[in-house]
């Protein structure tokens, strides 16, 4: 697929480069950068976390932010805007959204994994309107049309 490029911004001399856990997983892990000490959250604060990075991407591609499972599930931390995308042509530092929906004050500490970092493949189409679409089964039905299962 090719190389990810990582640059270090500023003060950034001691977080490893964002890596795969396992060598089945999806995602790399992706870091909070706080060097001036941890940001304790209080449940329903939104805060923008540096990872110390900025990212150039192969053509193609972008690169989808996603919640870490164990933060999110035992911690209550949601990115609202997930998946957040970088984009192949941004050059600036990566930052992660994160917001708390736990009810005790959780602190991240610089260098903990805050996120995960997917790349796909992008595919750009051309637009064309139309008077009519295409008949399906399905038709105009959404948000839960289909049931439950």
């Amino acid at each position: 697929m090719g190389e990810v490029k990582f640059k270090r911004v500023d003060g950034n001399t001691d977080l490893p480069l964002p890596t795969y856990a396992t060598a089945g997983a999806a995602g790399m892990d992706m870091r909070a950068f706080l060097p001036d000490g941890p940001v304790t959250f209080e449940h329903g604060q939104l805060e923008l976390i540096s990872t110390g990075f900025c990212v150039e991407l192969p053509e193609g591609t972008e690169m989808q932010i996603r919640p870490r499972s164990g933060l999110a599930l035992k911690h209550g931390f949601i990115i609202p805007n997930s998946p957040g995308t970088v984009d192949e042509d941004y050059r600036g530092t990566v930052k992660i959204g994160l917001y708390y929906l736990g009810k005790e004050p959780f602190a991240i500490n610089h260098g903990d994994r805050i996120a995960q970092a997917v790349i796909a493949d992008v595919r750009h189409c051309t637009t064309v309107e139309v008077e009519e679409l295409s008949e399906t089964r399905r038709g105009e039905g959404g948000f839960g049309s289909t049931g439950r299962s």
